[in-house]
């Protein structure tokens, strides 16, 4: 796939959002093309290398495994190191930049790799693949016309109950969804923190395992989720969206 030419292509890679049994979940979450096209590259950029790996192998990518370029894109990368990962594709080779689950560019530092792409002039395509942002606000009944998504709330309690708090009016006041993730040891937490900060008709979804066989997609008014027996989302990747 390289282009002799010119610079390469920088393709954006969806993978699949569980890792347990990543060949299973390939017909159903990934379209043909995106199977085609990773197992033509030689060349990619990645959140982790065991996580890519499991998924390069399921994919059965042209060259073994052993034999492909795999680059490290993470939160502990530094600024001044990114610029070398374009290094091939300013000599010709097409990349893929993969997430380690869902789409890479949401919520993930592989932004900044396409944002230095479009500043060298290098194509960028994105291919269409799972979001558990974006399924979770198909699935979750609040209002996916208007809608901010906030990343990690903040890891100390006050701190997080008084964003909570924040994001709720700005929800109620201009109709807003909000979305949000949370480490997934620390899923019940925010749990516990949502359900004793927010008012009691405010909308809460919860969205976690999304995709995979015990995939959990419930919405509820908080007094409806205090009277119900609370989901157990300890260590399980899960999306949180309140509509005030």
């Amino acid at each position: 796939m390289a282009n002799k030419t010119s610079s390469g292509t920088l393709y954006l890679l969806p993978v699949t959002l569980g890792d347990d049994n990543i060949a299973a979940l390939l017909p159903t979450s990934l379209p043909p093309d995106v199977i085609k096209t990773v197992q033509a590259l030689e060349h990619f950029v990645v959140e982790s290398e065991k996580s890519a790996r499991q998924f390069l192998s399921a994919i059965k990518t042209a060259k073994p495994v052993r034999e492909l370029t795999l680059n490290l894109l993470n939160e502990h990368t530094q600024d001044k190191d990114i610029t070398a990962l374009l290094t091939p594709l300013l000599k010709g080779q097409d990349v893929g930049l993969m997430s380690d689950a869902g789409c890479p560019g949401v919520a993930d530092p592989g932004a900044k790799l396409v944002a230095l792409a479009h500043q060298k002039n290098i194509k960028v395509v994105p291919f269409v693949g799972p979001s558990s942002i974006l399924l979770s606000l198909m699935a979750s009944g609040l209002n996916g016309q208007q809608f901010a998504f906030l990343g990690y709330l903040p890891v100390d309690k006050q701190a997080r109950n008084a964003k909570l708090k924040e994001i709720e009016k700005r929800s109620q006041t201009h109709n807003e969804t909000q979305v949000f993730i949370e480490t997934p040891y620390r899923n019940q937490h925010m749990l516990e923190a949502i359900l004793t900060t927010c008012n009691a008709n405010t909308r809460l979804s919860i969205a976690s395992q999304i995709s995979l066989p015990d995939e959990m997609i419930v919405t509820k008014r908080i007094s409806e989720w205090k009277q119900s027996t609370l989901p157990d989302l300890h260590k399980k990747p899960t999306v949180f969206l309140l509509l005030a």
